[in-house]
């Protein structure tokens, strides 16, 4: 039996294979959506901040690494040491910031000393006892001061906002879906997002950076800050029935909305 002949005697089988998996192929009919609107409704409510963060630094100098450092850790334990004594959890909470020790580098190159920074951080709920502490800490300095909302804080308004904003989303789709002349609507898609929108700024009142005695509290004031959610998505209008089930308009149910 010569090629062409075994060729030949298979292109039936091929025919017969590929037509098997033609039929198999499901056909999917695309028919666009009709009667679907897109929506969007977004609720805000604004809060004051209600936590406190306050970063405390300072800055030495020297020709020895060594005692450039030695130098930077005394002062961190001296502030530790006070810090600590104020700690309360979710209230008061300390931690140290940035440690760092590089070279200084004269104008016309080459090193000539060493330069050295260290950082505390004490941030919490009780605005009071953080103010007083910033006035008892004498061996760092205020380097900066911020206010935000806490966890159980932004929580809460999350949930208040995000109620409001599923509501007015459920009206609008209400509102529409009357507008059209539909008896009612279906969920197809939903997406929920947050952001919080920078209010009004905290006001730092200090005029120096650094308490003049350890009796002085830290004059400081918090801002607000906007909670905002957006409820987007698209609806399904569906027409008003009869008893029977038909459609009360049919004219209306096919139209689309848009």
């Amino acid at each position: 039996m010569t090629f062409q002949t075994i060729a030949r005697s298979m292109v039936p089988l091929l025919m017969l294979a590929g037509g098997l998996a033609q039929a198999q192929v499901p056909v999917v009919s695309t028919v666009p959506p009709q009667n679907v609107v897109n929506l969007s409704a977004s609720a805000t409510v604004e809060v004051t901040k209600d936590q406190l963060s306050i970063v405390f630094s300072t800055t030495r100098e020297g020709s020895d690494a060594a005692a450039v450092q030695s130098q930077l850790k005394q002062a961190l334990d001296a502030a530790l040491t006070e810090a600590r004594k104020a700690a309360r959890p979710g209230l008061v909470e300390v931690q140290t910031g940035n440690f760092s020790l590089y070279p200084r580098y004269a104008p016309k190159g080459g090193s000539n000393g060493w330069t050295g920074t260290a950082e505390l951080i004490v941030e919490g709920k009780d605005m009071p006892a953080l103010s007083q502490l910033a006035g008892r800490i004498q061996t760092l300095s205020v380097a900066r001061t911020s206010f935000g909302l806490s966890r159980e804080a932004r929580e809460k308004v999350d949930a208040d906002v995000t109620a409001q904003a599923i509501a007015r989303f459920k009206l609008k789709a209400d509102q529409v879906a009357r507008q059209f002349g539909f008896g009612s609507w279906s969920l197809r898609e939903v997406q929920v997002l947050g952001n919080d929108i920078a209010g009004s700024q905290p006001v730092f009142r200090a005029q120096a950076m650094r308490a003049t005695s350890a009796d002085e509290s830290l004059p400081v004031e918090a801002g607000k800050a906007s909670v905002s959610i957006t409820v987007s998505g698209s609806v399904q209008l569906k027409a008003r029935r009869r008893p029977g089930g038909e459609p009360a308009n049919p004219g209306e149910a096919r139209g689309d909305a848009e």
